[in-house]
């Protein structure tokens, strides 16, 4: 009986202490199961993508859908603007990807600078959340009243392939919350230091 009982005890200190982990470590832990294993909840072939912007920072917009130049990962570093022959196009570490033929262009101090993927070129918008969510039990919104139970990960990433072989990653983390009653809300929020653009990479 005595024995039942200490290893009752042992399953329950160790079942506080995992609880624990995952509610103080939760966000370190998901973070670490996501560069190995996501779940693919979309990706779907681009259709146009524009910039709004002064070739600095500013907002990549894919189908409609913006994403944040501004908040990089440190060591990430990059421009996009309009190449000599009239490309969109994106540089980074020394390198440049052109996107396509521009379909428009403005004179404004912010350029508006659209175009296409070429034929032959191979552009996805892949869309993935994290495997593991973590409980959020101690967050408070005093001025909405309504805080989430539940967080975790979700990524936007840009898989794009010229027809010359040259290939282009982009990869954006953000958090995405979860309401009682409610569901998922959408999956743009930020956290200082951990979200935003997190991989840009060309390969030739």
């Amino acid at each position: 009986m005595r024995r039942i009982l200490v290893l009752l005890v042992i399953v329950a200190v160790g079942a506080a202490a995992l609880a624990a982990l995952w509610i103080f470590r939760g966000r370190e832990i998901s973070s670490f199961i996501d560069r190995y294993w996501t779940v693919e909840i979309q990706s779907a072939p681009i259709q146009s993508i524009a910039y709004e912007g002064s070739g600095t920072g500013g907002i990549l917009i894919c189908d409609g859908v913006s994403f944040s130049l501004n908040d990089l990962m440190s060591g990430l570093s990059l421009s996009v603007g309009s190449t000599k022959d009239n490309q969109l196009a994106l540089a980074s570490s020394g390198k440049v990807f052109p996107f396509g033929p521009l379909k428009s262009a403005s004179e404004d101090s912010a350029e508006h600078l659209a175009t296409s993927p070429p034929p032959g070129d191979q552009a996805l918008l892949a869309t993935r959340h994290s495997v593991l969510s973590w409980p959020t039990p101690f967050d408070l919104n005093f001025m909405t009243g309504q805080s989430p139970s539940w967080k975790r990960h979700i990524y936007y990433e840009i898989r794009w392939r010229k027809s010359s072989g040259m290939t282009l990653e982009m990869l954006w983390r953000y958090e995405q919350f979860f309401y009682p009653g409610k569901g998922w809300a959408s999956g743009f929020m930020t956290r200082e230091g951990s979200t935003g653009l997190i991989r840009a990479e060309i390969k030739e």
